[in-house]
């Protein structure tokens, strides 16, 4: 009989494959998304040091607050342009994106547009 795993157990499987390949240093910093039922969450991290640099998701008040939901694609773009203006401030102009197992649509699309619309690189 064969083992039936949880969709995150599947998610975690897919990200433990791709930070395989990706990781962040100091030239050009992860961006890692992680999206829940009711938030979504992006972090700019260094992997050399193990540093979150910038980070930034919809449980703040200045990023949640004038959205209908704060698990939608809207709510994903604001976090995107968010994350991008504070790495433009910190001086990191380029990343490289990481999906967290995630398929690339949806909030984690609209998330990746909207900071590359803001001035990220990747």
């Amino acid at each position: 009989m064969s083992r039936i795993e949880s969709r995150n157990a599947l998610r975690l499987r897919r990200h433990a494959r791709v930070r395989r390949r990706v990781a962040g240093d100091g030239a050009r910093p992860r961006l890692s998304i992680f999206r829940s039922l009711h938030h979504v969450y992006a972090q700019i991290i260094d992997d050399a040091s193990g540093r979150t640099i910038v980070a930034a998701s919809t449980r703040e008040k200045g990023v949640g607050d004038g959205l209908e939901s704060r698990s939608s694609a809207a709510a994903a773009e604001k976090v995107g342009k968010t994350i991008a203006e504070r790495a433009k401030a910190k001086g990191i102009s380029s990343v490289v994106f990481d999906r967290g197992g995630y398929k690339y649509h949806g909030r984690i699309k609209a998330l990746a547009d909207a900071a590359r619309g803001a001035g990220l690189e990747f």
